[in-house]
This record gives structure tokens, C-alpha cells and sequence, in this order.
């Protein structure tokens, strides 16, 4: 296994919100707590990374009151997911950097060390979640989760000539990469781990979703 102390957790948070009215998701409250600050909580019980990083393009004093250090995008104009990618690799003093949304404050305890396990196993660059959901056809299917990885932090140089060259999809990059998909579809599996609230009425529902 990867020995915890070389991983760093970035909390990606430096979205616009616009499904929320512009609202900083991060900040929304989950069962009276902020939402960034319940992943950074859970990443913090979870005991499989050394640092956690916060993304973030404003209200940055209200995040840096949770205690770890936050860092705005390296790329301007909200250039999404992939521009927090990039701030955290350039930031990242660890050999490899798990990246999770701010807005899925059940995320499993055990993430990192099963996403660490399949990138060794498959001696891979990147291990991204795959988790089921239902397709169109009211199915359940498994989709990959490209905002939860495991990378390595060589890949740094690859991304800065990506984004260089304007690239901004996640999964174009990772595409380019060694990518492992790590399914979290056992019995044992929270439903509700990667359920993300991209909507304040989502959010309240999510709250009150039985686990």
C-alpha cells in the first residue's frame, strides 16, 4: 500500500455555483456544518492522507478558518475541475494527491486506500472512482467519477502543457494517461457516497435520504 504520508487531499471548492444561484457550494451547510468542511472532516477520520488542500476562488478567509491551507486557481476565469487539478499538483509536496468535490459530504472512509490499492495493483498513473447510478433507461450502471483521483504528482508537467494548450476536460486529460476505475459498488457501500448536491433543493434531500 502507499504509506499515508505520501498523499495529499485537495478539496476542490472553486467552482462558480451556478446551479446553486450562484452560491458558494462549499459553504451551503449539511446538517449544520459546511460542506467543504464535512469532506475535509471525513478525509481527516479517515487517516490516509498526510495534507488536505482546499481549492477555492473566493471567500477564501471563511475556508481558511477550517485549518488547512487553500489555494485559488492557477488559471483564471473559473476554468473548472481540471484548473483546481492543476493548483493542487503545482502545490502537492507528496508523491501522489487524491482531488474530491466539496459537495459530497459522505464520502467513503476507506477512498484513498482503495483507490491507492487499484493504482498499485495496476501499477497505473491514475485510479478514478466508478460508482453506480441510474442510466436513462432507469438502469443501474456504473459511471466513472473523474473529480475523485488518485495521482501522481509527475504528472504535473503533462497537465501544465494540457491546460497550456486549452485544454479544460478532465476526462481528456486523464485519457491521455494510465487510468484505473475503482467501482464502490459492493453491498457494504453507502448509496449516498457520491451523491453530489448540485442544487440547494438536492442538498436538502441528500440530508434527508436514509443511509
Amino acid at each position: 500500500m502507499i504509506d499515508p504520508q505520501e498523499i495529499t487531499a485537495l478539496i476542490l471548492a472553486g467552482g462558480k455555483g451556478s446551479r446553486m444561484g450562484g452560491a458558494d457550494k462549499g459553504l451551503q451547510t449539511f446538517n449544520g456544518l459546511p460542506l467543504a468542511l464535512h469532506t475535509l472532516k471525513r478525509l481527516q477520520m479517515s487517516g490516509s492522507v498526510a495534507e488536505i488542500m482546499i481549492n477555492a476562488n473566493r471567500n477564501l478567509a471563511a475556508y481558511e478558518s477550517f485549518g488547512v491551507p487553500v489555494w485559488p486557481d492557477v488559471l483564471g476565469d473559473y476554468a473548472g475541475p481540471l484548473a483546481g487539478f492543476l493548483t493542487g499538483l503545482e502545490r502537492c509536496a507528496t508523491p501522489f494527491m487524491v482531488t474530491v468535490p466539496c459537495d459530497t459530504p459522505l464520502l467513503p472512509l476507506d477512498l484513498v486506500a482503495r483507490l491507492a490499492q487499484a493504482l498499485l495493483a495496476h501499477d497505473a498513473d491514475i485510479a478514478m472512482v466508478s460508482a453506480p447510478e441510474i442510466n436513462s433507461q432507469g438502469q443501474r450502471q456504473l459511471f466513472s467519477q473523474p473529480v475523485f483521483c488518485l495521482l501522481r504528482v509527475s504528472l504535473l508537467e503533462s497537465l501544465q502543457s494540457f491546460t497550456q494548450a486549452g485544454g479544460r476536460k478532465i476526462g481528456a486529460w486523464t485519457a491521455l494517461h494510465k487510468t484505473v476505475l475503482v467501482p464502490f459498488d459492493l453491498p457494504t457501500d453507502d448509496a449516498r457516497a457520491f451523491c453530489n448536491a448540485n442544487s440547494l433543493s438536492e442538498l436538502r434531500q441528500l440530508e434527508n435520504a436514509p443511509s
